[in-house]
């Protein structure tokens, strides 16, 4: 390896193509279920080398062409959701997907012509760690956002994991980043002193505290978290709402005595609540009077909005409306001019209305559930708003969507992440998998079998206490990556 950074910096611009086509792959390769980690500081600097030999343009193509490599690799997950489940042809389905790819690419090509635009190469080690952080976290919130596959994801099984609790999926990210640099600049330009502050980054989370919270007490609460398993393409039919209610109460009835909580997934039940709930009381009556039972549903208002939600019966009190829903999933963009343009833009409840932002915890069996629906689990801010009030975190998702393909994988380590970020458990109930119970650790505790009908049983620990993440959230890293670019800022400036 320490012939390839200088090779590649002394190549041609189409040496710098291949080389950030690669690093965009290399990326995908840290996260699950390769869990390849180390490979990002090498993606890492595979993009830093030779880059201030680049015009603005030219560093602004080779960004675009890494996000090309990362998300045409790591969303592949995207045709199967538009093409077996969305009723959409190949070609279609195949032009979707690349379109996908190719404007989520931009956000890479807009960080890298900035980059190129507001730095010199002094201090280029520093910058460039900052202005990728800065990139992902533009591309979290533009646009609704899509934080997936983000650089620090990966390491969830690596020695920086440590760092999650201080500063969450951002800082793992911005150390990664800086690691690549700092080796590039050890191979190219054989700088020593960058060995110091590389074991100070990859030895440090030695030191930090194993566990920053604690359980509340020393009785643990009884789960089991139910996968029903069922077709998506038929869910939705007369028959197919017939079988989940049949499904999920046989299921509920195997574990009712050996649970104090039951967790169905989202929408488990294909109806509204409305229609719902002669389901569920006829479940709950067969339940022991102290068990709670929670489930994701569809809710309609007064006001005919409908809601992505999770409800309970028994000892629950309370409910959640999902906040942050998925474009063209949940709803349309540009409604009234795409709205029956394709199939794919009329997917059944594709039409939800977004709940509060500041709904407070259910209570369930006693512990204060946060919760997260499906996509909303990637979402770091989030998800640490609710851990601060909360004992633990519940999950529930519909990962069918994803088919067979690596999308599942990938959804449960950003649970992990989240779990380890925020120092909580996380129970996390899908259709057909990957369903899980995850420790405060990160570290999945059980887990059920894929794309098969079962029943998870386990225990889990309200926790108490908050992390540094919990508390500060990702501002303290913004605010870092942005300290990053002014030595190259003042530099710049001062040479004008």
């Amino acid at each position: 390896m320490t012939g390839l950074f200088p090779a590649l910096a002394a190549k041609p611009l189409w040496g710098q193509l291949l080389a950030a086509l690669i690093a965009g792959g290399f990326t995908t390769l840290t996260a699950s279920p390769f869990g390849l980690w180390w490979l990002g500081p090498l993606a890492a600097g595979l993009m830093y080398v030779g880059l201030h030999r680049l015009t603005p343009r030219q560093a602004a193509l080779k960004g675009w062409v890494y996000g090309v490599g990362l998300f045409a690799s790591g969303t592949s997950w995207v045709y199967v959701s538009i093409h077996d489940y969305g009723y959409t042809g190949v070609p279609l389905a195949v032009s979707l997907t690349a379109l996908f790819v190719a404007v989520l690419a931009l956000f890479f090509a807009a960080t890298f012509w900035l980059y190129r635009r507001l730095t010199t190469p002094r201090g280029a080690f520093l910058s460039f760690a900052g202005v990728w952080v800065l990139g992902e976290v533009l591309r979290t919130y533009l646009f609704t956002g899509f934080p997936w596959l983000l650089l620090g994801t990966g390491q969830i099984d690596s020695p920086l994991a440590g760092w999650a609790p201080v500063g969450g999926v951002y800082l793992l990210s911005l150390l990664v980043a800086l690691s690549g640099t700092l080796l590039a600049e050890l191979l190219l330009c054989r700088r020593i002193w960058t060995l110091a502050p590389l074991a100070a980054i990859w030895l440090a989370p030695l030191a930090l505290p194993g566990q920053w919270t604690e359980p509340a007490s020393d009785t643990p609460t009884r789960v089991a978290l139910l996968q029903g398993n069922l077709s998506q393409l038929t869910k939705w039919t007369a028959e197919g709402q017939r079988n989940a209610a049949n499904t999920y109460a046989r299921l509920t009835r195997q574990v009712a005595d050996d649970a104090d909580l039951i967790l169905w997934p989202e929408t488990a039940l294909p109806m509204t609540e409305d229609n719902a709930r002669r389901v569920l009381s006829r479940v709950q009556s067969n339940l022991p009077g102290d068990t709670a039972l929670v489930t994701g549903i569809v809710q309609r208002n007064a006001a005919g909005q409908y809601f992505n939600s999770v409800i309970g019966t028994g000892d629950v009190e309370g409910s959640y409306r999902k906040e942050h829903l998925v474009p063209f999933g949940e709803y349309i963009p540009l409604e009234s001019v795409l709205r029956g343009a394709i199939d794919f833009f009329d997917l059944p409840m594709s039409a939800f209305a977004s709940g509060d932002g500041k709904q407070p915890p259910m209570q369930a069996a006693g512990v204060a559930l946060g919760n997260a629906i499906c996509y909303e689990i990637i979402y770091p801010q989030l998800v640490a708003r609710r851990a601060r009030t909360s004992d633990a975190l519940i999950t529930v998702s519909n990962d069918t969507w994803f088919g067979g393909s690596i999308g599942p994988h990938q959804h449960l380590q950003m649970a992990r992440l989240r779990a380890r970020e925020n120092g909580r458990y996380v129970l996390r109930a899908t259709s057909n998998g990957i369903t899980a119970i995850i420790n405060p650790q990160g570290d999945i505790q059980a887990r059920a079998p894929q794309f098969e009908t079962a029943t998870l049983n386990g225990e889990f620990y309200a926790m108490q206490g908050v992390t540094p993440f919990t508390r500060l959230g990702s501002w303290p890293t913004w605010l870092l990556a942005g300290g990053m670019l002014l030595p190259g800022l003042i530099r710049r400036r001062s040479a004008v």
